[in-house]
């Protein structure tokens, strides 16, 4: 097929906004409230859970098997664990994040009375006051607090303040977007995803009566803590696939540019027949792409598995470099994202028997088996071997 015209420059301009918008988990009724707001700009008809998930959906010539793409509005972020006698307040992560990139970062922290500003720093802060003492304390949430940016020397000025423990801390993304491609802010992971799917959203709208079935859009607002997609798919849904982040680093075969395909995740392996379509389209349509194993990751799929949803599942992924850190990604690998979500979303069903929960063995489906064929013999040249190729 003749792939889609993404909007870079509204891809780009999407994910900015997003990123402006605090949304830790259990902080998130603004970035939803601007995301259906968006939905209803480009008259895309959705519905919101009692918590906030969104399940937009674009009607095709079927409503069984309908496809679903889900990415996460929710971010990491702090909550207060304590006021301390010096004012400044101890805090715990939400999501999981390591307090070495927590030290330094700007915040807002969300109070009943309104927000403040702060830092989190380390205990020792001061080179002056500790010396070489700074830099050989430990790193961990027990040794950083935030300073908050009022009249806050003590326990009971924060308290004045309407601070309280439980209190939501935002972490300010920082973003910045370089001429070249390449895009550095915290929270890529998921807004990335989230710009994504707006994108593919945007390019489909002109031909979406060529949809051969329902596909539903889902924007998920607690993944960061596992919740995910557990609560947002309906039972027409046969196949989920979500858009997050591939982990780009030593050992990974993640990268910066293309499609990251994710072949497994700490929960298992994904559906064989899922995720070797999506490789198919990327080779047909020229999409750049590559397969990777994640060892210490999970997604809104995972938690939509585990909720006893039986839906072929994949994972698409768009690399980061320092994922849950200082986080950068190029646009490449955006565009990309979003030509595969729309190659998929208009390719033919594959098995049509998956528009029911249960069937017979009659029209299930198999996995090859045959053995692959191959030139080895006592007489095969070397330029013979160098020759062959294997087709996935």
């Amino acid at each position: 097929m003749t792939i889609l015209h993404i909007d870079l420059a509204y891809l780009a301009d999407t994910l900015e906004e997003f990123l402006k918008i605090p949304s830790p988990t259990s902080y998130t009724d603004n970035v939803v409230q601007r995301c259906g707001q968006e939905l209803d700009r480009l008259g895309i008809p959705f519905e919101v859970t009692r918590r906030g998930a969104i399940r937009a959906v674009l009607r095709g010539k079927a409503r069984r098997p309908a496809r679903a793409i889900a990415a996460h509005l929710d971010t990491l972020g702090a909550q207060v664990k304590a006021i301390k006698d010096n004012g400044r307040l101890a805090v715990v992560p939400i999501g999981y994040w390591s307090a070495r990139f927590a030290e330094g970062a700007r915040c807002t922290i969300f109070t009943e009375r309104g927000s403040y500003r702060g830092t989190i720093l380390p205990l020792m802060a001061s080179g002056h006051t500790f010396g070489d003492d700074v830099d050989e304390q430990p790193t961990g949430w027990a040794h950083v607090e935030v300073r908050v940016d009022a009249r806050c020397a003590d326990a009971e000025e924060a308290s004045k303040l309407g601070i309280e423990v439980g209190d939501v801390i935002a972490i300010d993304p920082q973003p910045e977007f370089l001429d070249n491609g390449f895009i550095c802010s915290r929270h890529l992971d998921d807004k990335a995803g989230v710009a994504v799917m707006f994108a593919a959203l945007k390019a489909l709208i002109p031909v979406r009566n060529q949809l051969p079935v329902d596909v539903y859009f889902l924007f998920t607002i607690e993944e960061e803590v596992g919740v995910g997609a557990s609560n947002v798919l309906t039972e027409d849904v046969a196949s989920l696939i979500a858009v997050d982040n591939g982990t780009t680093a030593p050992g990974q075969n993640s990268s910066e540019f293309g499609v990251t395909l994710a072949m497994a995740d700490q929960n298992g392996p994904f559906d064989y027949h899922l995720t070797r379509k999506l490789a198919r389209l990327c080779r047909d349509d020229d999409i750049f792409y590559q397969k990777d194993v994640f060892r210490h990751y999970r997604s809104d799929v995972a938690s939509a598995v585990e909720a006893g949803h039986d839906v072929r599942t994949a994972l698409i992924c768009f690399g980061v470099d320092a994922s849950h850190g200082w986080e950068r990604i190029h646009i490449h690998a955006l565009r990309s994202l979003a030509e595969l979500v729309t190659s998929y979303l208009l390719s033919p069903i594959a098995f049509w028997r998956d528009a029911e929960e249960v069937g017979t063995l009659d029209d299930f489906t198999r996995q090859p088996t045959e053995k692959a064929e191959q030139k080895l013999s006592s007489d095969v040249r070397m330029d013979e071997i160098e020759d062959e190729a294997v087709e996935e």
